[in-house]
């Protein structure tokens, strides 16, 4: 879930609190665009200034509706190489519940970004799939990350790739499995133009297979959508082969839940 703070989303953290309350959840987290640490990026995510005031929101709606729910409070931080010492700066500014590592550049393009789906003309499907694949084993390869978001991105506008990268899904989850990272199913997919949760099932089944734990997220950048088709979410989970679910506490593993 997301904040103002990032610059594209909408409602004050209470609303989202209001609406997890709502839908019935017993436990949300909050976990906003981390600082970029390569460039300023207003409109898309927090500036290192602002991380205070965030860290300010969380703890007031914590304080406000505890104990009807359990909030937790984290960072979505992309993972941009080269820029490792700062981003682990970064991270450990703060006592966080956990940490969620994202790729959204490939060669310095934001491929999922609207503003520059054109460039998806100058690409080779496979080649940016291939490259963010290989940025995923590096972000898990840090250690900065307990979870990995939406871990098949680049299908966000409807590109596939035209040939089987079974082999790349599962020396991912090989990574994943062996540094201690649990992959989301993120519900945001499907309010994107490709209809469809990250990850795919066919990915979500490899990740199992390899032993590689999970966690859900509605990815809300508005209230409306918090804990939004999570049914759907369970269902797609139970399909890939999994049964539980991990919840975070100070970036370690709290417990594990029963679907």
């Amino acid at each position: 879930m997301h904040t103002p703070l990032c610059g594209h989303a909408i409602g004050q953290p209470q609303e989202y609190v209001q609406q997890g309350i709502k839908v019935g959840l017993r436990e949300m987290g909050f976990s906003d665009h981390a600082p970029m640490v390569h460039q300023r990026m207003p409109g898309i995510t927090m500036d290192f200034n602002e991380l205070p005031a965030y860290h300010q929101m969380i703890q007031d709606v914590q304080k406000r509706f505890a104990p009807q729910i359990t909030i937790k409070i984290a960072l979505e931080a992309d993972f941009i190489p080269g820029y490792e010492a700062r981003t682990k700066e970064m991270i450990n500014g703060f006592t966080y519940d956990y940490v969620i590592g994202s790729v959204h550049f490939i060669d310095d393009w934001a491929f999922d970004h609207p503003d520059f789906r054109e460039y998806w003309k100058k690409y080779d499907v496979n080649d940016v799939y291939r490259k963010y694949y290989a940025l995923l084993r590096q972000s898990a390869k840090t250690g900065f990350f307990n979870i990995i978001g939406h871990a098949d991105l680049p299908k966000k506008f409807g590109a596939r790739p035209t040939v089987d990268l079974t082999d790349e899904i599962q020396a991912t989850a090989k990574v994943f499995k062996e540094c201690g990272v649990a992959v989301e199913i993120n519900t945001a997919g499907l309010r994107k133009p490709i209809g469809e949760m990250y990850p795919a099932l066919n990915c979500l089944k490899i990740y199992y297979k390899a032993g590689v734990p999970l966690t859900f997220g509605s990815d809300a950048h508005d209230p409306a959508q918090v804990g939004k088709d999570f049914d759907k979410a369970v269902d797609l989970a139970k399909a890939a082969g999994y049964s539980e679910y991990l919840i975070f506490k100070q970036r370690k593993v709290e417990r594990l839940v029963k679907l």
